[in-house]
Parts: structure tokens; sequence; C-alpha cells
């Protein structure tokens, strides 16, 4: 089988499993000492991804935040920051958009073939669009990743992406923040749909550390057993 990145899932959701609200007000599921830690874990890393509606809905910059982290990684040979990468199905993003617009690493689009040409016209100019085949999928888009020299995969959202790496057993570790309160609307999105995950009530994930930072609490989850090697 083609070598894929190490790949950690970053997510943070309410006590009853939303990343957002349902309106368009950002919801607020961290502080700022939990900001430092995800801070560090970017810091690590060889590739931030997020989906196309992160991209389009949160703005992100997805930096490293922190002077001595940036100067650390400039010292290992790195850029500041790492790679971004997002997916999509339209190809419909703003190439103003801070995604593309903030930090000198190379940023990566992966789209379907049908839109490839679309999504070249609209942002060759600030990224490298790859066409991912007909549909694109969690495992040829990391097993690419791979071959371009990512041996560390972030992944920050959405729900979808959450989704399609959980379901296709593809992700080796989740870090997963708990806000002390609750959404109650079930028009929010939430940190995965359904899907065919492979830790069920006989194979449980393994939880190998929880953290209170404030008032959020961290749930450190193995997801493979790539974990101890990356320890």
């Amino acid at each position: 089988m083609p070598d894929r990145p190490y790949t950690l899932l970053s997510c943070g959701m309410s006590l009853d499993g939303y990343l957002d609200s349902a309106t368009d007000q950002r919801l607020i599921l961290s502080n700022e000492a939990d900001l430092d830690r995800v801070d560090a874990v970017r810091a690590e890393s060889d590739a931030i991804l997020v989906g196309a509606a992160t991209v389009r809905n949160d703005n992100p910059r997805l930096l490293v935040r922190k002077q001595e982290r940036r100067d650390d990684r400039v010292a290992r040979g790195l850029k500041p920051s790492p790679l971004k990468v997002t997916v999509t199905c339209r190809g419909r993003l703003d190439p103003h958009g801070r995604f593309f617009t903030t930090g000198d690493s190379e940023k990566l689009v992966y789209c379907g073939s049908g839109v490839a040409g679309e999504a070249r016209s609209r942002l060759g100019a600030v990224a490298t669009v790859v066409d991912g085949g007909a549909r694109v999928t969690m495992r040829r888009m990391s097993e690419d990743l791979h071959a371009r020299g990512v041996r560390r995969l972030m992944v920050e959202g959405g729900g979808t992406i959450h989704t399609q790496f959980l379901a296709d057993d593809l992700a080796d570790e989740l870090h997963l923040v708990v806000a002390p309160f609750f959404v109650g609307d079930s028009r929010a999105p939430r940190f995965v749909a359904d899907g065919p995950f492979p830790f069920q009530q006989d194979r449980p994930a393994r939880l190998v550390d929880v953290r209170r930072i404030g008032e959020v609490v961290l749930l450190r989850y193995a997801l493979s057993a790539r974990f101890e090697d990356a320890r």
C-alpha cells in the first residue's frame, strides 16, 4: 500500500458535538492557551489541511503565530509555516482569501477532474491546483501529499473532512477539545456526519491524554499503531 503522512485531526466542539452555530456568528470553542497549543502542533507539521467550506466560512490564515516557532522552523530549513492544503468539489474559492494571500508557503488545492480547468483559471496564480481524478478521496490525496514530501499532516476540519478521514481509517491521532456549553440546534454543523467508522464498541479509540486548559478539555486519542512511533 502506498505511503501516507502521519495524520493528526484537530477539532474543537461543544458539549453536544457541534463545530459551530447555525447562525452567521462564529462560535468560539477555544481560548488563548489552547490556541497556543494548536500553534505548537502546527509548527511541528509539514502541511495543514482544511476543507473548502472552512476556507470560505472562516477565512483562515493557517499560519504559525508565535515568532519563536517560526524562527525554529526556519533554522531547520523550513518555511515559517507549513504548506496549506484544501480540497474542493466546485473549485469556486476566492483567490483573495487569507488562505491564499498570507504566508509564503506553497498552497495546494485538490479538486476533481471535471472542475480542474476552472479551478486553475481562478486559482492558478495563487496556488497549485491538483487534479484528484473523477472524485477526490482522502486516501489518494494523502498519498499524493506523501509523494510531495509531506510526512506529518494536520487536519483542522471541517466536519466533512474529519468524517472522511475517520471513516476511511486514515487518521493516526485525534485532538478533540470540548468547550463547556451546548449549541442545542441540529441545524449547526457537527464534528462528524454519519459514516462507517472503524472505532466501534468492540474497537474503541485509545485515550492517551486528558488535559484541562482553562475551561476547555483536551482529549487526545491514539487511532493507529503509528501513534507510538510518532511520540
